[in-house]
């Protein structure tokens, strides 16, 4: 009975999806829903039963089956044109949703398209690119190599899975793909400025490394205990987090009021700023005295964590999605 829970409970997943895509009206809504209580009844399962998730959603494991077969990834005939034109609606709404930041709901949309037209590359790179929005990096460096089996000459594949290989520490494959994607598209200044943090990605993680250098491994940890909620390779590449959204964000300002309250991170700051009016003749180096910034900030991090670690991981979250410059170009 394993096996079918597991296989119901991907089911329920799947209908889950579709009802938050907005795509569906009140009533069909409804009949999703009970479909939906029906199951979890009949099986006994429920969505909090996060053992029985498989590694893959319900519609990339049919997908992956289809694509098995030869008579179906090479078809000898092209779709009918009203197919093509409901599977560019689907492309369509998937970025949509992309600029709507709703990713799952645009893998749905354009693993909808590729169903209808297995062939087309634009497709596959559009989902990849959803897929590195919710860090599902294995499923966005598979979909560029279907969009390049498809299409060798499509630079944005290229610029995608270096995207992906980047994100997962792979920085000499990165760095070959940008360059593909040069090769292909030698004015984008996406590539350019992708290929030239991997490229400094990669030499940080095999130079000497200094602890008193932000931007070494070391200097990165020490700066992760002030801020965890940022990255300073990103910061040091010239990239960082949408700091208008995070101040005007209710629960943070609540929360960074509450901490400030806290008498011994009020000392430190204190410390830190009579340093700062009295230069280096006041204290070691002043400010550069890095150990007390670290230990203000890591009393600030352990406060945050403690008082709301939900709204630390949507920051994380929000770095993630921004952490390249391929996080604002346009979709096909």
């Amino acid at each position: 009975m394993a096996v079918e829970k597991r296989l119901a409970f991907s089911i329920v997943q799947f209908l889950r999806d579709q009802t938050h895509c907005g795509a569906l009206n009140s009533d069909e809504q409804e009949s999703l829903d009970v479909a939906i209580q029906c199951l979890e009844t009949t099986f006994k399962i429920s969505s909090s039963d996060s053992h029985l998730a498989v590694p893959q959603p319900l519609t990339d494991i049919f997908l992956n089956c289809l694509l098995k077969n030869d008579n179906i990834t090479q078809p000898e005939t092209s779709p009918s044109p009203e197919v093509i034109e409901r599977a560019e609606q689907l492309k369509n709404e998937g970025n949509n949703h992309m600029k709507e930041e709703n990713y799952r709901c645009a893998v749905e949309c354009y693993t909808k398209a590729i169903v209808m037209d297995l062939r087309n590359a634009v497709y596959y790179c559009n989902r990849a690119a959803a897929h590195s929005k919710l860090g599902n990096y294995t499923e966005a460096t598979g979909d560029c190599e279907r969009a390049i089996g498809i299409d060798p000459t499509y630079s944005k594949a290229y610029g995608r899975m270096g995207l992906a290989l980047t994100a997962t520490n792979k920085y000499p494959d990165a760095i070959a793909y940008f360059k593909k994607a040069l090769v292909l598209d030698p004015e984008n200044d996406t590539y350019k400025s992708n290929l030239k943090i991997a490229e400094q990605k990669q030499k940080e993680a095999t130079s000497p490394v200094s602890p008193n250098r932000l931007d070494s491994p070391v200097g990165t940890r020490l700066y992760s205990d002030l801020c965890p909620w940022t990255c300073v390779p990103q910061m040091a590449g010239g990239l960082g987090f949408d700091m208008a959204s995070l101040i005007n964000n209710p629960a943070f300002i609540s929360m960074a009021a509450s901490v400030m309250q806290n008498q011994q991170v009020q000392q430190l700051m204190s410390g830190m700023m009579s340093n700062a009016v009295g230069g280096p003749a006041a204290g070691v180096g002043g400010l550069s005295d890095i150990s007390s910034l670290i230990e203000a900030g890591q009393q600030f991090a352990q406060q945050i964590q403690q008082q709301n670690p939900e709204l630390i991981e949507q920051l994380r979250n929000h770095i993630r999605s921004r952490s390249f410059s391929g996080s604002a170009e346009e979709h096909s």
